[in-house]
C-alpha cells in the first residue's frame, strides 16, 4: 500500500478509546456489519460471513526458478505502487544451498494477476549469477512505500524479523531492492513471526509480533500490537488477540478436514489452537484481521508441532479491542491434494483495488509437522509438496451481510451522528425482494418524511436510498438518528452517509 497523506485520510473517522461513542459518530464512513456494534436489535435476521472468491488462474506464484528453491511463501507483502502504475511483492522461497538462512525475493505485475520475476538481484550468490533475492537471512517482510518521508534512501519501509540478530528490526531502502537495516536494536520481544503496515486514518505505523502467551496451561502463540509516529519509537507489546475456548473446543473438526495429510496420531492432552500470524485491512470505519490459524494435533516428529492452518476473520474498532465473530474460514481451503489444502498465510495488508479488496495468500498441500519442512532427503520436495501464492477477493465491504428470509425481517441500529447527506447501501436482494428503511429518533419514533424510503431492490454496492424522491438527508446531519432497515429477501452488506451528488 503507498502511504499517501492527504487531509481526507488524516480526518477518516474512527471511535478512539475515550472518545464518546453513544450516539455513535459514523460520519461519512462506510459501516460493515463484520461486528455488531451498531446493531441495537435483529429480529429474523442472521449475520453470514461471505468466504472470499478465489482467483480461477491461482496459483499465481510457484517455485520456478532454480533459485526458488522447492517451495513458495507469502512470508511478505504486496503493495500497489501508483506512483509507478504496477504491483509489487515481496515473498520466500526455500533454497538452502545457495542461501541458506532464507532470503527475500521480489516480483512485479501490472495487473496483479500475471507476475514477473525480474533479475534485479542485490545479494551476492556464487551458485546463482543473476536472480531476484534482495534481502537475505530476512523473513516476514511487511514493505510500505512511503512518498511522505523527505529523504529518498527511506522510500521504502521494512518490519521484519532478522534471522543473524534473531529479532524483530526496521530496514530502509530507495528502491526496494536495497536494504539497509535501520533500528539499532529490537523493536518488540517475541520471536520471528511480525507483520505491519502503516495506518492512515491514525497516522501511525502498526505492527504485530509474535509473543507466547498462557492458555488453558500452555503457553501458545499469540499476537501483541506495537505502533510509532515515526517508524523509530515503538510502543511497548499490548495483547490483543489470542486463543481462547472455543477455538480449542473446535480444534479436532478442523484436524479432520485433513486427516490424511497428518504425519503423527491425535494426542488429546496436546490438541489445541494457536495463532502463527495476523494480516490486515483497514476498513473506512474499522480495521479487519485475517487470523493465520494453527490447530495442533500432537508434536512432530522433529522438534515441533503438527497440524493445519487455515485463515479467519476478526474485527476491530480501535485496534486494541478485537472480536472474532466467525470462526471458520474466510478464504476456502482446496480440496485434499489441491495446492491449498494445508497451510496458510496472507499479505501483511490488504488492497482496494477498483470496487473489490485483494488478498494475496500462501498455501502449500502439507501441514505444519509434514517431514518435507526439516529434511529434503526422501520427502518429496517438489515433487509431492510445494507451497504456492494465490488471490482471494471480495467485493468491496462484502464480508458479512445481515440476511432476512422471504418474510422479512428487521435491524434497528443504535443512535447515531452522521456528517454525508445521502445514504447509500451496499445490499443484495433477491426476487420479490425488498429494503425499506426508516429514519428514527433516539428512541426508534420514525422522523416526519423519512418514515418508509422507497423499496431497495437488485444487486449494487452504492444503492441510493430516497423518500418519495427525494434523498437529501442533510437536514439530519448532525442531530441523533437511529435506522430501521425492513428487509425481505435481502443481504445488508453495509451503509454509508455519504457527502456529495
Amino acid at each position: 500500500m503507498t502511504r499517501l497523506f492527504t487531509m481526507s485520510a488524516l480526518l477518516l473517522s474512527f471511535a478512539a478509546a475515550g472518545e464518546p461513542v453513544s450516539p455513535f459518530p459514523v460520519g461519512d464512513k462506510s459501516q460493515l456489519f463484520v461486528d455488531q456494534v451498531l446493531v441495537r436489535e435483529a429480529r429474523n435476521v442472521a449475520f453470514t460471513l461471505h468466504p472470499a472468491r478465489k482467483h480461477p488462474e491461482n496459483p499465481l506464484m510457484k517455485a520456478e526458478k532454480p533459485w526458488e528453491g522447492w517451495r513458495l511463501e507469502l512470508y511478505g507483502n504486496v503493495i500497489r505502487d501508483a506512483e509507478e502504475d504496477c504491483f509489487k511483492m515481496w515473498y520466500l522461497g526455500e533454497e538452502t544451498s545457495a542461501f541458506p538462512h532464507y532470503a527475500v525475493y521480489y516480483a512485479v505485475s501490472k495487473d496483479g494477476v500475471h507476475w514477473e520475476k525480474p533479475l534485479v538481484g542485490t545479494v551476492a550468490c556464487a551458485r546463482y549469477e543473476k536472480h531476484n533475492v534482495v534481502a537475505e537471512q530476512v523473513i516476514l517482510p511487511s514493505v510500505i512505500k512511503d512518498l511522505s518521508d523527505p529523504d529518498p534512501a527511506r522510500r521504502y519501509k521494512m518490519i521484519c524479523w532478522l534471522q543473524k540478530d534473531s529479532g524483530y528490526y526496521t530496514m530502509i531502502s530507495p528502491d526496494g531492492l536495497n536494504w539497509t537495516r535501520l533500528s539499532e536494536k529490537p523493536i518488540s520481544p517475541g520471536g520471528d513471526v511480525i507483520t505491519g503496515y502503516y495506518d492512515e486514518q491514525r497516522a501511525q505505523y502498526v505492527a504485530f509480533p509474535k509473543i507466547g502467551h498462557v492458555f488453558r496451561g500452555l503457553d501458545r502463540r499469540a499476537f501483541w500490537q506495537i505502533t510509532s509516529k515515526d517508524f523509530l519509537t515503538w510502543t511497548e507489546p499490548k495483547l490483543i488477540i489470542s486463543p481462547d475456548l472455543k477455538d480449542d473446543a473446535s480444534s479436532l473438526a478442523r484436524i479432520e478436514e485433513v486427516r490424511p495429510l497428518l504425519d503423527v496420531p491425535d494426542d488429546p492432552s496436546l490438541m489445541r489452537t494457536e495463532f502463527y500470524g495476523l494480516g490486515a485491512y483497514p476498513a473506512e470505519s474499522c480495521t479487519l484481521g485475517f487470523v493465520w490459524m494453527f490447530t495442533i494435533n500432537n508434536n512432530a516428529r522433529f522438534s515441533n508441532q503438527e497440524g493445519p492452518g487455515e485463515l479467519q476473520l476478526a474485527v476491530t474498532r480501535d485496534l486494541e479491542q478485537w472480536e472474532r465473530p466467525f470462526r471458520t474460514p474466510c478464504v476456502p481451503r482446496g480440496r485434499i491434494g489441491e495446492w491449498d489444502c494445508g497451510f496458510f498465510c496472507c499479505q501483511s495488508r490488504a488492497l482496494e483495488v477498483g470496487d473489490e479488496v485483494w488478498l494475496y495468500y500462501g498455501g502449500s498441500n502439507y501441514t505444519h509437522g509434514t517431514p518435507c519442512l526439516y529434511r529434503a532427503e526422501n520427502t518429496g520436495r517438489l515433487t509431492k509438496y510445494t507451497g504456492a501464492i494465490g488471490l482471494a477477493i471480495w467485493d468491496r465491504d462484502r464480508f458479512v451481510s445481515a440476511d432476512a428470509p422471504a418474510e422479512g425481517g428487521t435491524i434497528t441500529t443504535v443512535p447515531l451522528t452522521f456528517s454525508g447527506n445521502r445514504l447509500a447501501l451496499n445490499a443484495r436482494t433477491q426476487s420479490g425482494g425488498s429494503i425499506v428503511i426508516s429514519l428514527c429518533d433516539a428512541a426508534g419514533t420514525p422522523l416526519p418524511g423519512f418514515e418508509h424510503s422507497e423499496p431497495i431492490t437488485g444487486d449494487s454496492l452504492r444503492h441510493a436510498v430516497a423518500w418519495n424522491g427525494n434523498g437529501d438527508v442533510s437536514t439530519l446531519a448532525g442531530k441523533v438518528v437511529s435506522l430501521r432497515f425492513e428487509m425481505k429477501s435481502a443481504e445488508l452488506f453495509a451503509f454509508a452517509f455519504r457527502k456529495g451528488g
